[in-house]
């Protein structure tokens, strides 16, 4: 039997928690009449909170037939609940899923977050700011199909602002670049426009970079706990310990997530080519198909690094994260076997 309760939250119509035609088309006759649909709020050890019209639940997220590790419910999830028993039936398809390689030995596969229409990648402008870091959220918002937003924060501690807009402007062609002080409304008011009605954005960044402060400033209160950063190195401590979505006054939906500073990479293939589509289009003009770009005849990679069209540094970070990646994705392909078998 599961487990319920009710929560202290507002109750919202489908619409106003993201619901969509997409979402919709999933359900047939007999699910419409037996089955309720609830959003996915915050996932807690062992229970999550979901919402739907008229009820807001505590519930164990225990799925019937449940065998994959991509057969859980994650923060955004869609659920259909029996009506009679309040007990989950199935998680609706998504229209995407953030996940990682969690770390650790058994490197077990985390789900992140689902049914996101922005990805806020948060930086701050400090010794902890990271171009190869960036990428990899890039990589992870182009796999899945999520327009990313770079926001930078922490611009107070910096006189040369502009480098840090420039090194993540570079990282790929037409990324948007927001600035920020994330203590003050009127700086973060030009997010708003990802925060309508129904909207769902994701926050992603690693800790200490005033993710918190800028969940906290967008929603207009101080109730999400925040931490001074480490001097020494510019880094921070978790202080979102669990995956939920604020509510936004524009009607939007924010989705945070705990800070990581490992993110590793898998299934993102077509999201490694987009995001170093540069590398890629010169590779199609090697001589020979199995190229790797070191010191092979007719190279027309490293040809590009000598006309100064692409950067040794640029070439490293994505040989790097492609041979992370197909390790990864092996590792699961492998894992995926297993679980059919």
């Amino acid at each position: 039997m599961v487990m319920q309760a009710q929560v202290s939250m507002r109750t919202w119509t489908l619409a106003e928690l993201g619901w969509r035609p997409f979402f919709s088309t999933q359900i047939a006759g007999d699910d419409d009449a037996l089955c309720y649909p609830v959003r996915v709020m915050a996932v807690h050890r062992g229970r999550i909170a979901v919402a739907g019209e008229g009820a807001a639940l505590l519930i164990n997220p225990h799925l019937p037939n449940a065998s994959g590790e991509e057969d859980h419910p994650t923060v955004g999830d869609w659920l259909l609940l029996d009506r009679e028993t309040m007990e989950p039936a199935r998680i609706l398809q998504r229209a995407n899923l953030f996940k990682r390689r969690a770390p650790g030995h058994d490197r077990k596969l985390q789900l992140i977050a689902a049914n996101v229409d922005t990805l806020f990648i948060v930086a701050s402008c400090n010794q902890d700011f990271s171009a190869a870091r960036l990428e990899r959220y890039l990589v992870l918002a182009r796999e899945v199909g999520v327009y990313p937003v770079v926001v930078l924060t922490k611009t107070d501690l910096t006189d040369n602002l502009e480098r840090f807009a420039a090194t993540a402007r570079d990282l790929q062609p037409g990324l948007l670049v927001q600035m920020v002080d994330a203590r003050d409304p009127a700086s973060v008011a030009d997010l708003a426009k990802w925060c309508g009605k129904g909207d769902t954005v994701a926050l992603l960044g690693s800790s200490g970079v005033g993710k918190s402060t800028l969940v906290n400033t967008l929603r207009g209160s101080d109730s999400i706990a925040t931490q001074a950063v480490r001097k020494t190195d510019g880094t921070g401590r978790h202080t979102t310990t669990v995956r939920e979505m604020h509510r936004l006054d524009q009607g939007g939906w924010l989705l945070d997530t705990p800070g990581m500073r490992e993110l590793q990479l898998t299934d993102a293939a077509s999201g490694l080519a987009e995001v170093f589509d540069d590398i890629v289009a010169a590779a199609e003009y090697c001589r020979f198909s199995n190229c790797a770009h070191k010191a092979e005849p007719g190279c027309a990679v490293q040809a590009a690094v000598a006309q100064g069209d692409l950067t040794t540094v640029r070439l490293d970070r994505w040989r790097s994260l492609a041979a992370e990646e197909n390790a990864n994705s092996t590792t699961l392909a492998q894992r995926r076997g297993r679980e059919r078998r």
